[in-house]
């Protein structure tokens, strides 16, 4: 019996390397990948580290391939998925600033985001530019916007957006909506131009 603890112990440990230290572009891992590394139980042993996590403020997310979420994902849907640590609940403007966001590129986000929710969930490229265009200089519109495909926040396929994994896990879409149809400023009102460069 403690031989198994000290087993699942070592796995939970693994576990947590594969989600935290980030090994990709993207941050997590998918099914595929814990399963190869934690074994075909992988799921019990990330729910071991969920609890472990939850003290932290930090709970293991799945995303799975598709729009909407399975219920009773199949097993082939758990190795497709991709599973990683996020913080619960939102972030603060200092947590943010912490995690290396700039407050206009969360601004650019933010419309980025609400403006393909208001498109039924696409949205033309060209479009998106000219309305961030009028707060935004065009240099860090481009930035951004390539930025978020490459972090998995939106999907390009031509001119044409979509939310990706990343926008769908982290943020509250209905929450957004009610933000943004509540702000008799408007987003981006106390946005200014700016032509500073940003981290990548």
């Amino acid at each position: 019996m403690s031989e198994n603890r000290a087993s699942y112990a070592r796995r939970v440990k693994r576990a947590a390397h594969l989600l935290l230290y980030r090994r990709h572009r993207q941050p997590g891992a998918k099914g595929w990948e814990l399963k190869k590394y934690l074994g075909k139980n992988f799921p019990q042993v990330l729910d071991l580290l969920d609890q472990q996590l939850d003290s932290l403020g930090l709970q293991v997310q799945i995303v799975y391939e598709g729009e909407v979420n399975p219920e009773t994902p199949t097993r082939e849907q758990k190795d497709r998925a991709r599973y990683y640590a996020t913080i619960k609940g939102p972030l603060t403007p200092s947590e943010l600033v912490m995690s290396g966001w700039r407050v206009d590129n969360v601004a650019v986000l933010v419309v980025t985001v609400a403006y393909i929710i208001s498109q039924q969930g696409k949205a033309s490229r060209r479009e998106l530019e000219q309305i961030l265009n009028e707060k935004f200089p065009k240099t860090r519109i481009e930035r951004s916007l390539n930025r978020f495909v490459r972090q998995g926040y939106i999907n390009q396929a031509e001119d044409v957006l979509y939310l990706d994994w990343r926008a769908r896990a982290e943020i509250d879409q209905k929450a957004l909506i009610k933000l943004v149809l509540g702000s008799q400023s408007g987003i981006l009102s106390d946005q200014p131009k700016s032509g500073a460069h940003e981290a990548e």
